[in-house]
């Protein structure tokens, strides 16, 4: 195959379904020389459809995904269910774990802690949750308090039930974009009876720069359907209880 933009298609789908490829892999499937991929990969990265790593590329992360309101309400509401009358429970950042604040029972009452701004913000108007921020420097990016003084404060906690965010699961585990936020989620793990995590598919097979855990850690996944079938079979192999979650739920 030497068509170039039929070279590119082969390496995205490949991508979309193991999460990453190896340039002499591709080469040798493809028949071409392994200069040529390298040159794929580097236009692919150029357009953001993958992260060049060293002897090939990966799935790139999910910073800020679009995902249809349906969806998302669907995979928050059915998140939301999780929580139990009386927990003390953490919310992580992130948009689908404002979209589960959002989508609680007005009448749960529940004791929840997050680190997030916004996460708070929403959750102003839940007159029978108690209501607790976790304070330090605000990474913008990462839409929370970060850093050693927020890590801090979690280790005085223990909580019932994490809501981790997640920007990358995969077989390798959870990642993170920004270091000090894998710090802090590992930090909310060790301080947390159950922990679980709510992703849209793109999210699931992706890889972050920074490392958090290993699926083991991970106790439930609530994901959007869609989410590659032979990541979800890892993961569930790890132990992880997962729920797929469609939007007519």
């Amino acid at each position: 195959m030497n068509l170039r933009e039929d070279r590119l298609l082969v390496i995205e789908k490949r991508l979309a379904e193991q999460g990453r490829v190896v340039s002499t892999e591709l080469a040798e499937m493809l028949n071409v020389p392994v200069d040529m991929i390298r040159r794929d990969l580097r236009d692919l990265a150029a357009r953001g459809a993958c992260r060049r790593v060293y002897g090939g590329a990966l799935k790139p992360p999910v910073a800020t995904a679009t995902v249809p309101g349906a969806q998302l309400s669907a995979l928050a509401l059915r998140a939301a269910s999780i929580i139990s009358p009386g927990q003390v429970v953490f919310f992580d950042a992130g948009r689908t774990n404002l979209a589960i604040a959002h989508a609680l029972d007005l009448e749960l009452k529940a004791t929840i802690v997050t680190s997030s701004p916004a996460i708070a913000a929403a959750l102003m108007a839940y007159g029978n949750i108690e209501l607790i921020v976790i304070g330090g420097r605000i990474e913008r990016t990462a839409g929370a308090a970060i850093g050693a003084m927020a890590a801090e404060a979690i280790r005085e906690w223990r909580f019932d039930l994490c809501l981790l965010g997640a920007c990358g699961i995969a077989e390798e585990g959870i990642s993170a974009l920004h270091v000090e936020d894998a710090a802090m989620k590992r930090a909310l793990i060790g301080a947390s009876v159950e922990v679980a995590v709510a992703a849209i598919a793109d999210k699931v097979g992706t890889r972050a720069p920074f490392h958090v855990a290993p699926l083991e850690c991970l106790n439930r996944m609530v994901v959007e359907q869609g989410a590659p079938a032979r990541e979800l079979e890892r993961i569930r192999a790890a132990g992880v209880e997962v729920v797929e979650v469609g939007v007519d739920e």
